[in-house]
């Protein structure tokens, strides 16, 4: 943490021990326009009903909307949201190379009773004024949402924050996610490999795997964020 008005260290000192630029310091975030704001929200909207369009299409779809918009655009766009064209290919999954990745354990299996599945998963949510991630823990058999957190940044906080809560009501027999970078962080799989939780991973762009939370974005989205 940078103080200002140190009385011995200089900025530009204490910018040289915590191996920063100075010009970083300096350095304030422009805000997204009215006009990026705008086609992120049609971006959201669109692929939660097609979650196959990728940049190109999802940039004929923006012009067939009348928005004159290169794919440069819309792939930054895209990017900022963390979104993906889901289909099976190579690289697709946003995953740490260095993490760990468990193997898919739902595969033919019968959940019979609560607690047995608990499945995890991350959406972009548009705001009024900008966005949000909201990530949210549920349970397979119930369909019931255990713990939810939202936050404006995609690091692990948020999601250690969700999971701390939800282990608090009960602890189930396996859980599942996709295999992005805040669900396989040791940080993540460490506290549910401590309370004896088999961990289980979507293989890469198979969007079926975890559903049942899919369809909760699809059902939260449609029927409460676009209306209100």
């Amino acid at each position: 943490m940078i103080d200002m008005n140190h009385p011995k260290i200089s900025i530009q000192r204490q910018c040289e021990l915590l191996e920063i630029k100075r010009s970083s310091y300096y350095y304030a975030p422009v805000p997204e326009t009215q006009l990026n704001l705008t086609l992120m929200r049609l971006i959201d909207k669109q692929y939660t009903l097609t979650p196959f369009y990728g940049v190109p299409r999802m940039t004929w779809y923006l012009r067939s909307k009348g928005y004159s918009v290169n794919h440069k655009r819309i792939e930054r766009l895209m990017k900022i949201m963390d979104l993906q064209a889901v289909y099976p290919r190579r690289n697709l999954s946003s995953a740490n190379p260095y993490h760990k990745i468990y193997p898919y354990l739902l595969r033919g299996l019968i959940v019979f009773f609560p607690n047995q599945v608990w499945c995890a998963d991350i959406t972009y949510v548009r705001m009024r004024y900008g966005f949000l991630y909201l990530m949210a823990i549920m349970d397979w058999f119930s369909r019931y949402v255990i713990a939810w957190e939202l936050s404006n940044t995609l690091d692990v906080h948020f999601c250690l924050e969700a999971l701390d809560r939800a282990l608090k009501y009960k602890v189930p027999e396996i859980f599942n996610t996709d295999q992005g970078s805040q669900f396989s962080s040791q940080a993540f799989t460490s506290v549910l490999a401590g309370k004896q939780v088999r961990i289980s991973m979507d293989g890469r762009g198979r969007v079926f795997d975890n559903i049942f939370i899919e369809r909760l974005w699809r059902t939260v989205k449609y029927e409460e964020i676009y209306l209100k």
